[in-house]
């Protein structure tokens, strides 16, 4: 189990500025069964926990000179637009007992020889999946092996994914995950008119925007947004 460290802060509103410059985050712990509570943490320490953890992944928060521990999904982090630098994290405690939605990272290893030997361009067609589970069994990510692409028939569906006993898959087991393109096939597209292709990136471009979710909980766990103390926290 991955663990962060973190502290009680109270500092709010504009003195949270103060806390960026020495290096350390505000933060808000919430959730259907734990009491609204605002948190410091070091940013390094954060980084190395969320590229390990991601957002799907339970993290075991404890409160610095406490005994209290929390299982906790990073849940909605905020980072500045010219740095990235981390800004703001809400840290959510789900019940364990109830299943939630997530979008899992979808992540390509092997070599296909459709494409190293045929030529073809290798398609995928998402670049997550959305799957409901209770969140200790919610995957950090979705590995697919591309090795079995060996000509451009084959394909890698939803329904070809493996996944722990309890976790749906709510897409179609039919949709195609990842394929591989003949050459000709994209010289096609590339051939089409310019006018053609600006009006499929305004159709792709409003999907990706409509899918782009990172944790969606039940109507009947999403507990309301903090306030008093914690709504000041939420200060950028």
């Amino acid at each position: 189990m991955i663990t962060l460290t973190v502290k009680i802060r109270k500092e709010a509103g504009k003195k949270v500025k103060t806390l960026r410059e020495k290096g350390i985050m505000p933060a808000v712990l919430y959730g259907p069964k734990v009491k609204n509570q605002n948190l410091e943490i070091d940013i390094k320490e954060f980084e190395k926990i969320y590229k390990e953890a991601g957002k799907n992944t339970l993290v075991s928060l404890e409160l610095q000179g406490s005994k209290e521990k929390y299982l906790v999904l990073i849940h909605d982090l905020i980072r500045d637009a010219i740095t990235s630098s981390p800004l703001h994290v809400d840290l959510y405690q789900p019940s364990l007992e109830e299943k939630i939605e997530a979008n899992i990272p979808v992540i390509l290893q092997g070599e296909s020889l459709a494409v190293k030997d045929l030529g073809g361009t290798l398609i995928k067609t998402m670049s997550e999946i959305k799957i409901k589970a209770l969140p200790q069994d919610l995957p950090k990510e979705i590995i697919i092996d591309i090795s079995g692409l060996k000509t451009f028939e084959d394909h890698i569906l939803i329904k070809d994914l493996k996944f722990a006993e309890g976790v749906e898959i709510l897409r179609d087991s039919s949709d195609i995950v990842v394929s591989v393109a003949a050459p000709e096939k994209v010289d096609e597209e590339l051939a089409k008119p310019a006018e053609e292709k600006v009006e499929e990136v305004k159709v792709v471009g409003k999907e990706k925007k409509a899918s782009a979710e990172d944790v969606e909980l039940p109507a009947s766990a999403k507990p309301a947004r903090p306030t008093g103390g914690a709504k000041a926290g939420k200060e950028k």
